[in-house]
């Protein structure tokens, strides 16, 4: 696994917040001295280097010109596989099936960061975005604070997490439910599907409730990652 890049002081500020011991070095513009100060000394503790670079070398360390001028290069993050024999337990859980644009998992990261969801479960298939240099950049420092898991089988998962949570699709069947109509006398599982086809059937399947956004119908659909805003608003 390759080292994770990570730009923005917003995102490199939650990467020393959550996971210090994990960045390995640190580069950065002249004008966000100030701000790394405090990250550099503790590196420097650690004997680990940090240094200023030119703009032109900042963007080639950061694989983007997007780097808001600081980068951290971090030790790559471990996300095991969901035990379906001790499935995480808490008020709320993310699940995205097959959500493949990088730049939408870390938008959904940072809206789920925002309003206290405390982990996030991504199924694991060919196609899907996993945490990526883009992801961390999108987040802003939202996949820091979200416990992750992965599995491979999506539709099992859901099962072993149905005694402990109400699992509700999103999806735009008519027959799906506003947001306020989800009961709340239990933890909600809420799933998001791929962009251009949404949930698969066999997901789908596994779901005990559906919930729609209901809009005036001038265009298709919201944006996966509008979406998820919307209904973490709504359901939490």
């Amino acid at each position: 696994m390759k080292p994770d890049t990570i730009c923005g002081a917003n995102a490199v500020d939650a990467l020393f917040a959550r996971r210090p011991d994990d960045v390995i070095r640190l580069f950065y513009a002249t004008e966000r001295r100030d701000l790394v100060g405090p990250w550099c000394s503790r590196l420097a503790e650690a004997r680990r280097p940090y240094r200023l670079l030119p703009d032109a070398e900042l963007v080639k360390v950061a694989g983007t010109p997007h780097h808001g001028g600081v980068v951290a290069v971090a030790k790559p993050r471990e996300i095991p596989l969901l035990d379906l024999r001790a499935p995480p337990r808490g008020n709320f859980l993310l699940v995205l099936d097959g959500i493949g644009n990088p730049h939408n998992l870390g938008a959904i990261a940072r809206s789920a960061a925002w309003f206290g969801v405390p982990a996030l479960l991504l199924h694991d298939i060919p196609g899907a975005a996993l945490p990526s240099d883009a992801a961390y950049r999108t987040a802003e420092g939202g996949l820091e604070w979200l416990a992750l898991h992965r599995t491979r089988d999506l539709p099992r998962a859901l099962a072993a997490l149905a005694p402990y949570y109400r699992i509700v699709a999103t999806t735009l069947a008519a027959d799906a439910v506003p947001p306020e109509a989800i009961p709340r006398d239990r933890p909600l599982a809420l799933v998001l599907g791929a962009e251009e086809h949404g949930i698969r059937a066999e997901v789908l399947a596994a779901c005990r409730r559906s919930v729609r956004i209901r809009g005036t119908g001038r265009v298709q659909s919201l944006n996966v990652a509008q979406a998820a805003a919307v209904l973490l608003h709504a359901l939490t």
